[in-house]
């Protein structure tokens, strides 16, 4: 399956600004499904995905600016 860049988008979360790209993939049976990538580090990404674009970008909001913090409290600081 190939995946579709649909969307690029950046997420500032403080004083970081982290790169956003949003993708769509065909299912099997012919459905659309959303993935969307943000970058945190070189090597350091979050991958998430969901049924909408819509909900794609409310689950982004809320849970990457979560696992940026929680990387910080844990001592493994993300470079941008």
């Amino acid at each position: 399956m190939f995946r579709t860049l649909v969307k690029t988008d950046a997420l500032a979360i403080g004083d970081q600004t982290y790169s956003v790209r949003y993708f769509e993939v065909r299912t099997l049976r012919g459905g659309r499904r959303y993935s969307v990538e943000v970058l945190l580090g070189l090597e350091d990404r979050i991958i998430l995905d969901d049924d909408s674009i819509t909900n794609l970008e409310a689950k982004a909001a809320r849970l990457v600016p979560a696992t940026v913090y929680s990387r910080l409290l844990a001592g493994r600081a993300t470079a941008a």
